[in-house]
């Protein structure tokens, strides 16, 4: 586990960019944290270390957003579902097993169909408004390497 305390938005974003530039095709990327804790600021800057191009905005009300850069780019939203039965209506285990990189925010409430190796980022509000905790674990070689990545 990695755990961060952020000063504010721009160091959040620095570490959403490194992040970024690290994943790889078939990569799954799990968001966790209370509404306004980070999780589409981490995104969006994820994406950009991605080289999307495109505005990323959340998918609170489509559910995925799709988007071009080094791979594509499939960003879950799951706040408004009301039952994991929903994703498999939406297909989304043709996006999970494909070549893009899944971002997914809310993930805590789809927990039982989650792939068993992925990075799982939870971010938290700190009394000190401008900060974040975040913590980053990885399951499987390849997220414990993500994280190691990070580090340096």
């Amino acid at each position: 586990m990695q755990r961060i305390i952020t000063n504010g938005e721009l160091e959040t974003k620095k570490i959403g960019y490194k992040l970024g530039s690290i994943l790889k095709s078939g990569d799954v990327v799990c968001l966790i944290g209370d509404l306004g804790a980070g999780k589409t600021t981490l995104t969006k800057s994820i994406t950009k270390g991605l080289e999307v191009d495109d505005y990323v905005t959340s998918p609170t009300f489509t559910l995925i957003n799709e988007y071009e850069g080094k791979y594509p780019v499939y960003h879950f939203d799951v706040y408004r579902i009301s039952d994991v039965d929903e994703m498999y209506d939406l297909g989304y285990e043709e996006y999970l097993f494909s070549e893009g990189i899944v971002i997914i925010e809310w993930a805590n409430l789809i927990e039982e169909i989650l792939p068993k190796e992925r990075l799982t980022i939870k971010l938290k509000r700190t009394k000190d408004l401008n900060k974040r905790e975040i913590n980053i674990y990885g399951k499987g070689k390849r997220y414990e390497e993500i994280i190691k990545e990070l580090n340096r």
